[in-house]
């Protein structure tokens, strides 16, 4: 079965190995040191075979014998187990080792996703990487990779047990590798896709299912559960579908290989007695031959289970390895080395397309430039492209076509650090982090002292309630509970902090009432003054109080001049605020703007 295209991108199987080996070979001393014990180990395993084919090929010749390989063997059995636990306990500190670096690789990956990216991904597929994925992978690298090492040491050195006890006897122990070499090699060819498959359905029922829970309130308001629930049907169809081709698989396969490791103790013993019969081997050697062969299945049987949990994690760490092979939207990000240093602080926008699915624009042919220290306003009917309008202008998407440029430099050629020195997005998104209020606000300048952070919160009128809570208080999930309102006003300081020379405000007041609001945005009239203002306007009162207004309808500028001359015109702005705030009462209205 073909496997479904993912959001996101995944990994090749080449790319897989190859990062599986920097991984496991990032801590050399420790893997030598499990594989020396997990050998130690099987080979003390290998002692009570040989002692019994001893003993049959001795029986009633020697007196004590019986006891002496007793003794033998009960020391073997307890240094094996004694070796088996240190050796536990060293690949459990490196797999310890690799799962955080792991975790670490892949966090970093996600912060470094590209921000157009991520939201075109949606959340399901994210999310699913981020949880699942992670934990088949953890349980991998902590149980299966271990297991597996223990059984390929212990196979290994009881094939050469068996080859030293008589290399004639080996022949017979290798009856099974052609049926497994086959049913292996089939099965892998099919389980990767497979498990893919599965992974991509997981995503798609995570997405659904995140979805409708966000959305629950609409979901009722418009009667649209029984939708909402034949999605989730279907997705869930296909989730089952996928794991009932991943279980058919093993169906087929683990048959053939369970038949397979039993042959060898079958083979081994009538060809080692027909060995013996004509003198080719002694009867101590067939013994010891049969009973290694017998010991190994337990070993192969544990191979072949995580067989299946090791296809497992292979596919979910070539989704997990795939989020770093997002494909990046910044020509910084693609290699540049030059060092782009803006001329000035004026922003233009020529010719600029933009388009979250190919071939459907959003923005068309926009052409705008932004005077340093101007207060701009964008306004316009929902939908009509403002808030994408305004990510543009703060570097956050780049244009399909066209240019978007700060001091004569293309925002995408600036490096990030540099960018938010430059610009900075307020929106009505903002996240409490987990952890202490000067975290928090440290976030935007991790230098900022303490005096600092009390400036920026009185700026905001914030200090009253922040100094009442206590800088080194807890806060975000779990911990102290900021309202809507607070937690914009710590999103609002972190901006003071970072101090960019160009705002883009998009309705950062928006989830605070309308008092507050207005409050709020005069006590940012100190912070404001002097920088460039741009602000994404659905309460109108903002355009009135800006230099220039800024009219976006269909993703094209249709007007744009102060708010009285826009008013006098009576055209598209003019009708925005009608149906707004009601007819204009002052002078220029009246005198049709002259």
């Amino acid at each position: 079965m073909s496997q479904p295209q993912s959001t996101l991108p995944v990994a090749d199987a080449a790319e897989v190995r190859a990062y599986a080996r920097r991984l496991v070979l990032l801590h050399p001393r420790q893997l030598a040191a499990s594989l020396l014990l997990y050998s130690l180990a099987a080979a003390a395993g290998l002692v009570a075979p040989w002692m019994l084919g001893d003993l049959v090929q001795d029986a009633g010749r020697h007196a004590g014998t019986a006891a002496t390989a007793g003794a033998v063997i009960c020391a073997a059995v307890a240094a094996q187990a004694l070796l088996e636990r240190y050796a536990t306990v060293t690949s459990t500190r490196l797999s310890e080792k690799i799962v955080a670096r792991l975790r670490e690789d892949f966090v970093r990956k996600v912060l470094e996703l590209p921000l157009t990216t991520v939201e075109r991904a949606g959340s399901g597929d994210l999310v699913a990487r981020t949880t699942r994925d992670i934990d088949v992978l953890s349980r991998t690298v902590q149980l299966a990779a271990p297991d597996t090492l223990i059984a390929l040491c212990t196979i290994l050195l009881t094939l050469g047990a068996i080859a030293l006890a008589g290399p004639l006897l080996l022949l017979p122990s290798l009856v099974a590798v052609p049926v497994l070499w086959a049913s292996t090699r089939w099965y892998l060819r099919r389980a990767r896709p497979g498990y893919l498959r599965a992974s991509a359905s997981y995503s798609r029922l995570t997405e659904g299912l995140t979805e409708t829970v966000d959305g629950a309130r609409t979901v009722e308001a418009l009667g649209i559960a029984k939708r909402r629930l034949a999605r989730t049907d279907r997705d869930i169809a296909e989730s089952y579908a996928a794991e009932r081709h991943t279980l058919w698989l093993r169906s087929v396969y683990l048959p053939f290989a369970d038949t397979a490791y039993m042959l060898p103790v079958a083979a081994t013993l009538v060809v080692g007695g027909l060995f013996y019969v004509d003198g080719a081997v002694s009867l101590g050697a067939a013994t010891a031959a049969t009973l290694y062969v017998q010991q190994i299945i337990g070993p192969v049987d544990r191979l072949l289970f995580w067989m299946d949990e090791l296809q497992v994690g292979g596919a979910s760490l070539a989704r997990i390895l795939g989020v770093g092979q997002a494909l990046p939207d910044r020509h910084t990000e693609a290699g540049q080395d030059a060092v782009h240093t803006p001329a000035g602080q004026g922003i233009e926008v020529r010719g600029v397309h933009y388009a979250y699915r190919e071939g459907h624009d959003i923005l068309r042919d926009v052409n705008l430039v932004i005077r340093p220290g101007e207060r701009l306003a964008i306004v316009g009917p929902s939908g009509a492209g403002k808030s994408t309008l305004g990510r543009l202008l703060a570097g956050i998407h780049t244009p399909r076509t066209g240019s978007v440029t700060v001091g004569g430099v293309p925002l995408d050629a600036l490096p990030l650090p540099e960018l938010r020195r430059q610009v900075a997005l307020v929106s009505q998104e903002h996240h409490v982090f987990r952890g202490t209020l000067r975290d928090n606000l440290l976030i935007a300048r991790p230098e900022a002292a303490d005096d600092e952070l009390e400036k920026a919160l009185k700026t905001i009128d914030a200090w009253e309630w922040a100094s009442a809570l206590g800088l080194d208080t807890e806060v975000g999930s779990g911990a102290a509970r900021l309202s809507p309102a607070q937690a914009q006003q710590l999103a609002l300081a972190r901006l003071v902090l970072a101090d960019p020379h160009t705002l883009v405000l998009d309705e950062a007041t928006a989830q605070l009432d309308p008092r507050t609001a207005r409050h709020l945005e005069r006590s940012l009239a100190a912070v404001l003054e002097g920088r460039t203002v741009i602000a994404i306007a659905h309460r109108l009162h903002t355009a009135h109080d800006a230099d220039r207004v800024v009219v976006l309808d269909d993703g094209r500028i249709t007007e744009a001049g102060p708010h009285r001359e826009l008013i006098g015109r009576g055209g598209p702005y003019a009708a925005l605020w009608e149906s707004w705030h009601g007819p204009d009462e002052g002078p220029a209205v009246r005198t049709g703007g002259t």
